[in-house]
């Protein structure tokens, strides 16, 4: 008989408590976010950006009260940053008494206090935690979020895979660190690469991308209940006009909030062309995207 799972009970309990958080979860992405709990496997949440990938992961760490770590995943990331580095100027400090320690011994033949010094250096007063180690060594229950790792460097998913794999972290002057409780682990791309499949092959995959008119509305309404429902149903469907255009940067999920709040907020009660133009800043963050929706759409100033 399988035991139940620390995060979710089941698919249809993972939706409710996430929809009752206000992350509102298709089936798919309910029973994914049940089955990466269940399983203990990381989940790899894949689509453009704005949709709610990074926004599921806080809200699986909301609604089962566990802690969210989060590794920003950028060119350039490194295992000092990722896993765990040394605190090199303690260190040379810690050496640099040593040796006045040792000094003063020989000098007034006085009983040395600490021996071996420079052995000590490489132990757990000196290690910095990053991300990765962190959240393998939290026995209180973690949610891990590695956001955007395809903005990584290819060989830095080789530092995910023993995470991944066993969720262990090898430390060579320490040993083998392993999870004594394993996290909740949430990997997040925006498929500007493709990830290799060593690191597909270790997770669940769920794939999300902008939701339909009348699920966005929903989303809507829940976030800025004092939307009028007509209002809101006109702003989905102007967001979904700008996503048929080729822009640099498409409205996100967390757009389409920010504009409801704003008409709130200026207090319009009719979405007509001039208050479209009159506050698309808040939705299109170009110019030439701007221009080209003013165009498109034949909007007015």
């Amino acid at each position: 008989m399988p035991q139940p799972s620390s995060w979710f009970s089941s698919p249809d309990d993972a939706a409710t408590r996430l929809s009752a958080s206000g992350y509102l979860a298709d089936t798919a992405t309910a029973t994914t976010a049940y089955l990466a709990g269940a399983l203990e496997k990381p989940l790899l949440v894949e689509g453009p950006a704005g949709v709610g990938k990074t926004e599921l992961a806080k809200a699986v760490a909301r609604v089962t009260d566990a802690e969210l770590i989060r590794l920003q995943c950028y060119e350039g990331l490194d295992e000092a940053r990722a896993l765990y580095e040394w605190n090199y100027k303690k260190q040379l400090l810690f050496i640099q008494a040593a040796t006045v320690s040792r000094e003063a011994t020989a000098t007034t033949g006085l009983p040395q206090s600490v021996q071996d010094w420079e052995s000590g250096i490489f132990t757990e007063e000196f290690l910095l935690t990053r991300p990765l180690l962190t959240a393998i060594r939290r026995d209180q229950p973690t949610v891990l979020l590695v956001d955007e790792v395809d903005k990584t460097d290819v060989e830095v998913e080789g530092l995910l895979l023993e995470v991944l794999s066993d969720f262990q972290v090898t430390i060579p002057e320490l040993g083998t660190v392993s999870a004594v409780r394993r996290p909740f682990v949430v990997l997040t791309s925006n498929a500007s690469r493709e990830l290799s499949e060593a690191v597909k092959r270790r997770c669940l995959y769920l794939h999300l991308d902008y939701p339909d008119a009348e699920r966005e509305r929903e989303i809507v309404t829940s976030q800025v209940p004092d939307l009028e429902e007509r209002v809101a149903g006109r702003l989905v469907e102007t967001i979904g006009r700008l996503r048929d255009l080729e822009l640099k940067k498409a409205p996100s999920i967390a757009e389409s909030v920010d504009w409801a709040r704003t008409l709130v907020a200026l207090e319009i009660g009719e979405l007509d062309e001039k208050a479209i133009a009159d506050t698309l800043g808040v939705v299109l963050k170009h110019s030439s995207d701007q221009e080209k929706a003013v165009k498109e759409l034949r909007l007015r100033s």
